[in-house]
Order: C-alpha cells, then structure tokens, then sequence
C-alpha cells in the first residue's frame, strides 16, 4: 500500500491545471463549433448574442457552476461569432483571419508575461481596472442608445462616426481584457493552489472562453475601422 504513488488532484477531486486545460477545450470547440455553423447562416448571429448574453449573465451569477449551461453559452456565443464574422469578412475579405491570429498573440502574450512573473494582479490595479471597465461600460450603454434612436447612424456609433475615439476605446478594451485573462490566471493557480474542489475547472473555463470571446470581438471592431477608412 505505502509503495503506491500519492493520489494527485484527478484522484481527490481537486482542481488541477490539466483540469481547466482540457474544460476550456471542450469550451472553446463548442465555441468552434457553433462559429462553423454561424459563418454558413449569419442570421443566427443575433438569436447567438442574445442566447449568449443570457446565459453569461446566469452562469456568472450562479454560486455553483453548471457545465451544461457554460457549454450552452460556449455553442451560443460560437453562433454569433461566425455570424459577424461573416459579416465583417463579406465587407473587408481577410478580417476574420487577422482578428484571430491577433487574438491569439494577445493570449499567448499575456500568458508569457504572467507565467514569468512579469506581469501580476495587486490591490491597485484591480481598483484601476474596475474604474475603467465602469467607464467603457457607460461609455458602451451611451453609444448603444445614441445608435438605438438614430442620433448616429455610423456603424459603430460614436465610435465609428470619430475614428479616432473608436481606436482608442478599442485599445482601451483590449487591455482591459488583457488584464481580465491575468486575473483569469491568477484565480486559477490560486485555485490550484488552494485544491478547490474539481467542478471549479468550469468556472475557470467559462471566465476564459468569456474573455477570449471579448478580446475576438474588440479586436475585429479595431480592424474595421482601420480597414474602413482605408
């Protein structure tokens, strides 16, 4: 019996970073998954976003984590990816592919940068990151009413109608989300850390297929409006 090697994490029922890897697969597939189906049918793209608004709110606000709602939300929000992707890709040909790699260096970025103790989450800078987020938020709810009643008829509302401003909010956000896949990081090596019990590797998945999915989105918008006053 005492030859036996030590139960590890799998064998106990606690969080392991193997865990969370192989959960934000199966997320990020579905979300795969469900952006194949929504390039071939754009008109799923807005039935996608509100489906996956709806269930992001739910999952972020349930205290126990439900892996068949995060699926869900992951199959939702892979709908509505493809749909403006397709969108955006009819009106400048290459975009969906340039937001993608660029997705994927921001990650692969922040990833080094934590991993090599670089860059780290403090009390401060969680008090300036939600300071910003409260702004971007305001300032997305005034551009969505000013868009919803016509006072600006740019695509992208002020952001599109002042190029300028669109870019700079744009790159406001994609650190913002930057700074959210560190604290994505920090809560899971905390978890680890601590043996959080296993049915937590969703809730790690679900806030990085969350964050990634606004990082896509922030990113594509950036391109457009480089690419649209080209």
């Amino acid at each position: 019996m005492y030859a036996q090697p030590a139960a590890g994490p799998a064998d106990t029922g606690r969080m392991s970073y193997n865990d969370v890897i192989a959960k934000t697969i199966i997320t990020l597939g579905l979300v795969l998954v469900g952006a194949v189906v929504g390039w071939m049918m754009p008109a799923l793209m807005l039935p996608g976003a509100i489906v996956g608004l709806v269930l992001g709110l739910v999952n972020s606000f349930k205290r126990e984590p439900s892996p068949v709602l995060i699926l869900l939300y992951a199959a939702a929000e892979g709908l509505f990816l493809g749909g403006i992707s397709q969108v955006f890709e009819q009106m400048w040909p290459g975009i969906a592919v340039q937001a993608v790699l660029a997705t994927f260096c921001v990650f692969a970025v922040t990833l080094a940068l934590f991993a090599s103790g670089k860059w780290r989450v403090s009390a401060k800078s969680v008090k300036i990151f939600m300071i910003a987020m409260i702004g971007y938020a305001l300032f997305s709810l005034v551009n969505l009413f000013l868009m919803l009643f016509g006072v600006t008829d740019a695509m992208f509302g002020l952001r599109g109608e002042f190029p300028l401003l669109g870019l700079g909010i744009g790159v406001l956000a994609v650190f913002l989300a930057a700074f959210s896949l560190v604290m994505d990081f920090t809560a899971i090596t905390e978890g680890v850390k601590a043996g959080a019990p296993q049915k937590y590797s969703w809730s790690a998945a679900f806030g990085l297929t969350v964050t990634l999915v606004w990082l896509y989105v922030e990113i594509l918008r950036i391109l457009a409006i480089l690419r649209g006053n080209d």
